[in-house]
């Protein structure tokens, strides 16, 4: 049995939903979406909350939110694309979790992106200045504990690179 959470952090639109859901579902652990859980506490998406609010309340709204389910145990918890930025998140990670970055060739996310406007950043920025966010972006991901290239996997590929890697973890160590 894993012994860590396993968080997923990566840009927007690098399928940390998606992978983490499934992931969750094959090691029977509760999957939790901290965008999905700001838009269901806040009854507004994302994009709303940025517009009505601004970011510096939706980055402490964040920050609150994923602070309290980094409490829980055997979770596989999707961050929003900004979360890790945050020194108190990437901390409280550090400590009672394994950290997954999905990290991909910006053209796809690039690609991916534009094809989706739930995204409030991404909304107004141009693909330079999102290329830009993902090189910013990329020197903290780099601190996660795992970085998982998915360029050339497809969404089984990656959960089942990312199980092993916890399987051979949790084989190897007391943590």
């Amino acid at each position: 049995m894993f012994k860590k959470n396993i968080v997923l952090i990566g840009m927007m639109a690098a399928g940390k939903t998606t992978i983490g859901f499934k992931l969750a579902k094959k090691i029977k652990f509760q999957f939790i979406d901290i965008d999905t859980k700001i838009e269901d506490s806040e009854k507004q998406r994302i994009v709303d909350i940025f517009q009505n609010k601004g970011e510096d309340y939706f980055r402490k709204l964040e920050e609150k939110t994923t602070l309290f389910y980094l409490e829980k145990e055997k979770v596989v918890i999707s961050l929003g694309g900004g979360a890790f930025i945050n020194e108190k998140i990437r901390r409280k990670i550090k400590k009672n979790s394994h950290s997954f970055w999905l990290d991909w060739k910006i053209k796809t996310i690039l690609n991916r992106v534009s094809k989706n406007k739930r995204r409030p950043l991404a909304l107004k920025l141009s693909n330079k200045d999102l290329a830009n966010l993902y090189r910013e972006r990329s020197k903290l991901y780099k601190l996660s504990d795992f970085k998982v290239k998915c360029e050339s996997k497809n969404k089984n590929e990656i959960i089942n690179h990312i199980n092993k890697i916890i399987e051979i973890k949790n084989e190897n160590s007391s943590d």
